[in-house]
């Protein structure tokens, strides 16, 4: 399966709550990266019982998914239905139709609002 659909694939797995699906397309040794809360997931078992847990209320939406070789990016929106909308930007490595590695970065739509200082210079969105 080439690198973008092995990506298509765990959002859609992840959206059907398909975890043993999710577990398929993961490397035993895969190691995910959450820079923005300091967290590191070592291991398919632990990503998908982190996913597997998270609280219901959820669904996601793909944005666009970007692929050259190994290395995929995709955005995708994640509304919860008492936390708000996130989303998240992922910087995926698949290989032999697997991923072994990911960065995500998870912001709360929001979370971060723009100082007065650039409102001359930006439009709001």
């Amino acid at each position: 399966m080439e690198s973008s659909r092995v990506v298509e694939a765990l959002w859609d797995r992840m959206q059907a709550r398909d975890w043993a699906g999710l577990g398929e397309l993961l490397a035993d040794d895969l190691v995910v990266e959450w820079p923005v809360s300091g967290e590191r997931i070592v291991g398919r078992a632990n990503f998908v019982s982190v996913n597997a847990e998270y609280p219901e209320g959820w669904s996601i939406r793909v944005l666009r998914i970007v692929a050259e070789g190994e290395s995929v990016v995709s955005e995708v929106e994640v509304p919860h239905e008492d936390m708000g909308v996130h989303r998240v930007a992922s910087f995926w490595t698949v290989r032999d139709g697997r991923i072994v590695s990911g960065r995500e970065y998870w912001s709360e739509l929001g979370a971060d609002p723009s100082p007065e200082w650039r409102a001359v210079y930006v439009q709001r969105m």
